[in-house]
């Protein structure tokens, strides 16, 4: 049975900073691409940010320099490093594996991130 269970989240005033950790079960971690989206009340689920199998890391534009992927294949775990926060990144926040071709992929739950002051 395939699991992703993301923590981290919670309420942070903006320009501050939180950490989002995706941990995989059921699935040879290391071969899956690794992302991020997230979805803001009353909008579409968007991408974040990808990890690929090769360490190959890609980002939104909103979020280039302020966030960082990361992943560690001895832990299956996959992170979300997220700095200068804004209240426009208030969001329920997803991890997704995925492999490339391959069209079964695999969501956790969501971890709710809120920014406000």
């Amino acid at each position: 049975q395939v699991q992703l269970v993301e923590s981290g989240g919670g309420l942070v005033q903006p320009g501050g900073s939180l950490r989002l950790s995706c941990a995989a079960s059921g699935i040879n971690f290391s071969i899956y691409d690794m992302g991020w989206y997230r979805q803001a009340p009353g909008k579409q689920r968007e991408f974040v940010a990808v990890v690929t199998s090769g360490w190959n890391t890609n980002y939104a534009d909103s979020v280039k320099g302020r966030f960082t992927i990361s992943r560690d294949d001895a832990k299956n775990t996959a992170y979300l490093e997220m700095n200068s926060l804004k209240p426009e990144d208030t969001a329920v926040y997803y991890c997704k594996a995925s492999r490339y071709q391959f069209p079964t992929s695999y969501w956790g739950q969501g971890t709710q991130v809120t920014v406000s002051s």
